[in-house]
């Protein structure tokens, strides 16, 4: 059974910076990626890294966030940085069986953790 745990959401000042983890267990992905979702709005992706660590942001967080893994530990990271109360959202982990990360698309989903960043 496939599982997906995140960890290290939280409340945090703009500018500010949280590092998000996702450990995974059951098997093994080639593609993993962080999604959020803000009330009101659609999930999207944040970030997503291959397992030799090609990557793909949303423009909305490139040069803020980076997404890294450590393979021998099966899990995905996202370390953000210069948070902006826009970026306050419910962060959802993902792996992906497919290899692709600029047509990422998941096939299992984390419970998601919630990120809100004042002003």
């Amino acid at each position: 059974q496939v599982q997906l745990v995140e960890s290290g959401g939280g409340f945090v000042q703009a500018g500010g910076s949280l590092r998000l983890s996702c450990v995974v267990s059951g098997s093994t992905f080639n593609a993993m990626g962080w999604y959020r979702q803000a009330p009101g709005k659609q999930r999207e992706l944040v970030a997503a890294i291959t397992r030799g660590g090609g990557t793909n942001y949303a423009d909305s967080v490139k040069d803020r966030f980076i997404i890294s893994r450590d393979n021998a530990r099966n899990t995905v990271y996202l370390q953000m940085s210069s948070l902006k109360p826009e970026d306050t959202s419910v962060y959802f982990c993902s792996a992906s069986r497919g290899i692709a990360v600029k047509s990422y698309v998941p096939d299992y989903w984390g419970q998601g953790t919630q990120v809100t960043v004042s002003s």
